[in-house]
Formats: structure tokens, sequence, C-alpha cells
């Protein structure tokens, strides 16, 4: 004879078990600004397909997925057309300006490993004003994953500041001459 399962005992379990109080209908970031669209959906710009309220680029569409599909700009796309984002990385000091190419290909390489899962992630901007570096993303994720990178790759401090809305603005900074050590591109 069996006794019946009865939960185990600890707050987290028990908590995991109960579900009241808990927001069931979760809104995306993209899905806030713009509304719920009907499904499915893809760019005219970089050919992402929404699919189950995610935009992915690695689906190969059928000719019947195509023939439903509803042309549209994914909310990436549209960030960069505009470019404004919602992650913004200032790189400064005298490391930054004697590595300026080394920094570039690393934002950019850890840039194109997150956009191959989510597409959504992107570099909207890019640039340079005398001496200090500054960056753009389309979410502050990937802004936050681009400074951390650079912690680890490059070492230098960090700050970051979240506001209200959701939208990141770091500062990553490092003085000190390269002359420990050799920074350099490869391929």
């Amino acid at each position: 004879m069996t006794t019946p399962r009865t939960a185990p005992k600890g707050k987290s379990l028990i908590r995991a078990l109960v579900r009241r109080g808990t927001a069931g209908g979760k809104v995306h970031a993209g899905e806030a600004i713009v509304g719920r669209q009907p499904e499915p959906r893809a760019c005219d710009r970089c050919g992402a397909i929404l699919r189950k309220r995610v935009w992915r680029t690695d689906l190969r569409p059928s000719r019947a997925l195509l023939d439903r599909v509803t042309w549209t700009v994914c909310p990436a796309c549209r960030q960069a057309a505009t470019e404004s984002g919602q992650g913004r990385i200032i790189l400064e000091g005298s490391f930054v300006d004697a590595n300026r190419e080394a920094l570039r290909a690393r934002i950019r390489n850890v840039a194109a490993r997150a956009a191959r899962t989510q597409p959504q992630r992107r570099i909207v901007a890019m640039g340079r004003t005398g001496d200090v570096m500054e960056v753009l993303t389309s979410s502050q994720k990937l802004a936050h994953r681009l400074v951390r990178e650079l912690e680890k790759a490059f070492r230098g401090r960090t700050t970051y500041a979240w506001s209200d809305d959701g939208t990141l603005f770091a500062r990553w900074r490092r003085d000190d001459a390269p002359a420990r050590r050799t920074y350099r591109v490869l391929g």
C-alpha cells in the first residue's frame, strides 16, 4: 500500500506550488509600445520572423508560412533606423584611444554571438568623439553583456545606471597605457 504524495517542506517549494497572486498576462517590451501584433509576421529589412511572440532569424520558413505572413519592420530595425536604443555604453580613458580596433572587434563579436539566438538585441550605432567611444544598443541586456565582456577581456572599471523606463547607461573606463599587454585584432 502506497501513501499519497504530499508537497515537500520548505518555503521555496511551497511557494512554487501556489500560483495565486502571479501575473499571467506577461507583456513583452515590444508589445508594450505597439501592442500585440497578429502572427506570423516577418521583417522587410532583416528577415526575422515573429512566431509565438518571439522574433527569430534561424527559422526556415515553409511556403505555407510565407503565404500567411504579414510583412512589417521589426522593433530592432525600427530602433536602428531612428538611432534610439535601450542601452548606451561610454568607453573612455587612454586605453580606449590606444586599442580602439581591438575594442570594436570584441564588441562586434559579442553582439554577433548574441544576435544568433536573439536577433532583436543588436548594436544600433557605434561612434567616436575625441578619445571617447559610444555604443548604442537595442536592448539594455545586450549593453550589460557587452560591458561585462569588456571587463573580462580588458579589465577596467564600470559603472551602471538604470533609468525608470528600463534603459541602461554604462560607463567603462581604463586609463593605463597598454605597456603591459598588447592587444591586436585577429583575422
